[in-house]
């Protein structure tokens, strides 16, 4: 798909995963998010995701150290909650209610461990009838649960694949 950016001129519209967690997680967690985050960066889509710690740092660590392109909504005016591993950076000053905006950017969400505002992000996108991959976070009507990264991935793919013969 190409989206006209001028006469003439089209850029191909690039796939965006929003991947939603807690600011703490475990290292388990933090791991699977990095090898999450990698996976990402390989298949050439844009990272979004809430731009902090624990999860959001993981995935976004995981995308830079494979050249990917990374995006944080930030909830904060100052952005000093950004992780290290952030290329754009994009601070709102709404705290929580960012999270509509995370969802709202991605064309698929995956979810892994967090609480309350893991939930909203899911319940967001529940709601904006997304497709939600869930590994390891809440159980939920409507999403679907994987139990690793590269299932995630694929399953994301067979999608891609249903929607171009659709």
């Amino acid at each position: 798909m190409a989206v006209r950016v001028g006469p003439g001129t089209y850029l191909k519209k690039l796939m965006n995963v929003a991947v939603v967690g807690g600011h703490n997680c475990s290292p388990k967690t933090y791991e699977i998010a990095r090898e999450l985050g990698g996976l990402i960066a390989k298949e050439r889509w844009v990272l979004v995701c809430g731009g902090g710690p624990g999860v959001m740092e993981a995935v976004c660590r995981g995308a830079k150290e494979k050249d990917g392109l990374t995006v944080g909504i930030l909830p904060s005016y100052d952005g000093k909650e950004a992780n290290g591993y952030l290329d754009v950076k994009l601070t709102t000053g709404i705290g929580y209610a960012r999270n509509t905006l995370v969802v709202r950017a991605a064309d698929v969400v995956i979810a892994l461990e967090g609480n309350h505002g893991t939930l909203s992000e899911i319940a967001f996108a529940l709601c904006e009838d997304k497709i939600i991959y869930s590994l390891g976070s809440w159980d939920l009507k409507g999403t679907v649960k994987v139990k690793s990264p590269k299932e995630a991935i694929e399953k994301i793919k067979k999608q891609i694949e249903i929607k171009k013969h659709a």
